[in-house]
């Protein structure tokens, strides 16, 4: 068998081609970029003609797969964790509507936040949705597990959701390879009113749904991929999930541990494996990357008079990812610190690169607020959120995809006059049209600065759905032509920029100026490529 050495991400990507995908549907979100663009740069699926565009937001990306799901194909659908928010309206009527073709949700998590705006465990909204739970260890279960996760959808009639988190997403290992499967035939549901999701429907799928979790628990235990390995010292028992039992088993490169240990990487939980640890051990810890999901669940399964340890009682930290040296402290064992992180790779404070076109709108801004109160610029998620940072200070703030335009509406709603709403094109997009909309209709006297680098620049330079559309979008959602702006954002031009931006401001009406000029980081690659 061929043997790869992959990223998770990558594992995911050819695991998902080998298993027969048909289709991959996502909007770019670190840590989980990475298994669109393998897919899209993979002549094995532009030989089978699989789809691998990027959609306009995690939401649509959902409901795409769905319909690939419908029509008997298998569709896998990523995003970062705060993506799942976006899509979770589909997602929950998802696990309802069930599926047809094998359907699996990728949702990659990121604790630590090395590049988000909160740390939110994904495996929550599987468990709210009912749904069945893959959480890999290692490169080889990303592989081997998407492929398991399909034919579970398919034999079940359920979307599964996988869970990884961004080390393991960005960390390489050989990968074995299995013989590529063929893709599914179209072949719509036999039930035909299956995703009709009428209350009498509802009501009948949901049934059904909750009388499949007795399987679900069932294959957790008995599909192997959650195993209970018991030790000679019955002092601790351990309960690993995911990325938690490579750590562990960082500590003990001979495999020789000398206490029981239960590997998580299925859900629901294994109850009778859990039950079994718990009656066989004087005290439990439990590693997992995340919230303490496991940790709170095992309170109501297991004597209550077991001490239970892991990120409630302080034994690991409370946020943030976990890593080898945090689990050999936890287990007591004396290594001195191992993976010392090298001074050159430490954390360094991020910047607006060196030639941005970013710098010279926010410097125009600057300008032309100068004269008014601070506190009245509401961005957006993107490259240009480090405008929030020194030397530029330019905005104020920052909370999710779209919000910066429907803030700057309800700060207007509230007295705050001027206001200004910052965000990037391919955001824009993805949640701020509907913003604007809602501002068209009130009339609302706000100021939007579409900042178009004509690309999606923060998770590497992916295309913006919104490439040469700006204009047309502005004045079909209603904003008047003659206050839809262009102004070229470099310095020859800063006076013309503060001038056109300040009579915007003037203005009691929506307006929207589109700063325009290409990502210095897609023009250099352009140029490397030539």
């Amino acid at each position: 068998m061929q043997k790869l050495l992959l990223l998770g991400d990558e594992a995911i990507a050819q695991g998902a081609l080998d298993a027969g995908l048909s289709g991959v549907y996502a909007y770019p979100g670190t840590p989980s970029t990475e298994i669109t663009e393998y897919i899209q740069h993979s002549k094995q699926a532009a030989d089978n003609g699989v789809h691998r565009d990027w959609s306009s937001n995690e939401k649509t990306a959902m409901e795409a797969a769905i319909g690939m799901s419908y029509a008997g194909k298998r569709a896998l659908v990523c995003m970062k964790h705060v993506g799942l928010n976006v899509a979770a309206d589909a997602f929950m009527n998802a696990a309802i509507v069930g599926a047809n073709g094998g359907l699996v949700i990728l949702s990659a998590d990121d604790p630590s936040m090395h590049s988000s705006q909160n740390e939110q465990d994904s495996r929550v909204f599987g468990k709210f949705a009912l749904i069945p739970m893959l959480e890999p260890s290692n490169q080889q279960e990303c592989y081997d597990m998407v492929q398991y996760a399909f034919d579970f959808s398919e034999k079940y009639r359920v979307p599964v959701l996988m869970r990884i988190t961004t080390r393991l997403a960005h960390s390489r290992a050989g990968v074995i390879r299995k013989n590529p499967r063929k893709q599914n035939e179209i072949h719509i549901p036999e039930n035909l009113r299956q995703y009709v999701l009428l209350p009498a429907i509802s009501r009948k799928n949901y049934k059904e749904l909750l009388l499949k979790q007795n399987d679900f628990i069932n294959n957790a235990i008995n599909d192997g991929w959650n195993t209970l390995t018991m030790g000679s010292n019955k002092k601790y028992g351990i309960i690993a999930a995911g990325l938690g039992y490579n750590y562990l088993m960082e500590n003990f490169p001979d495999r020789n541990i000398p206490y029981s240990v239960l590997k998580i990487t299925q859900y629901p939980l294994p109850t009778d494996m859990l039950i079994k640890l718990a009656t066989e051990t004087e005290e439990l810890i439990v590693m997992e990357d995340g919230y303490p999901f496991i940790e709170e669940q095992i309170k109501s399964l297991i004597p209550s008079s077991l001490i239970v340890h892991g990120r409630l009682d302080g034994t690991l930290p409370r946020d943030g990812e976990l890593n080898p040296n945090l689990i050999a402290k936890a287990l007591k064992i004396d290594k001195g610190e191992f993976n010392v992180i090298p001074e050159v790779v430490k954390p360094r404070p991020p910047k607006l690169c060196d030639g941005c076109p970013h710098i010279n709108s926010y410097l125009a801004l600057n300008e032309a607020l100068k004269d008014y109160t601070p506190g009245r610029v509401f961005a957006d998620i993107g490259c240009y959120t480090l405008g929030a940072l020194p030397p530029y200070n330019a905005i104020n703030t920052c909370v999710d995809m779209g919000a910066s335009i429907t803030m700057a509406k309800g700060a207007t709603d509230a007295g705050i006059l001027p206001a200004v709403a910052v965000i990037g094109d391919s955001t824009f997009t993805h949640s701020g049209m509907t913003g604007l909309l809602d501002a068209v209709w009130e009339k609302s006297p706000i100021t939007i600065m579409i900042l178009d680098n004509s690309t999606t620049a923060m998770t590497g330079g992916q295309d913006s759905n919104a490439y040469t559309k700006l204009e047309s979008i502005c004045k079909g959602l209603g904003v008047e032509e003659n206050h839809i702006k262009i102004i070229n954002p470099l310095p020859k031009f800063h006076e013309e920029n503060v001038k056109t931006i300040k009579e915007e401001l003037d203005y009691n009406g929506v307006s929207v100026i589109i700063p325009k000029r290409e990502c210095i980081q897609t023009i250099g690659k352009k140029k490397r490529t030539c």
